[in-house]
């Protein structure tokens, strides 16, 4: 399963980590859908939690390789440059799902259901998706990973 942001946030660029914002709720998502397979992700070093994420069959990257933007909102990128996913699929091809991770990720779905697999919209993990509580974001990503077979 690939998680699709749309780019890092001013945080996640600065150390150089996605979903490094202490706000998202991505790595609390993933912690409360195997809570028994790693005491505290957040506590884990990034490298550690990278390979824990792969462990479980989750790779992670952006739709946009590249974008101008002022501050970390989606609404604010200007000039974005697509990633070639399509080399991507090639260089994976045991790949068997795409979750956006967002709405701005999400409108590229249009290019990412060219590559033949099944393509899903999550609610952003994002701390600026404050319209949905934890535990219905939780509830969404958690049914995306059983459908990828990963629970």
């Amino acid at each position: 399963m690939l998680v699709l942001g749309s780019f890092p946030g001013a945080t996640s660029l600065a150390r150089q980590q996605y979903y490094a914002h202490p706000q998202n709720a991505f790595w609390k998502i993933f912690q409360a859908i195997w809570p028994s397979s790693a005491d505290n992700i957040s506590a884990y070093s990034y490298e550690n939690r990278i390979n824990w994420l792969l462990g479980k069959g989750i790779g992670l990257w952006d739709v946009y390789a590249s974008c101008e933007r002022e501050g970390s909102l989606d609404s604010a990128i200007q000039l974005p440059q697509l990633n070639d996913l399509a080399e991507l699929h090639r260089r994976c091809p045991d790949l068997s799902l795409i979750a956006h991770n967002g709405g701005e990720s999400f409108r590229h779905a249009k290019l990412t259901r060219t590559l033949g697999l099944p393509v899903y919209r999550l609610p952003s993990s994002s701390p600026a998706n404050a319209s949905w509580s934890f535990e219905r974001k939780l509830a969404a990503w958690r049914e995306v990973v059983a459908l990828a077979s990963l629970i």
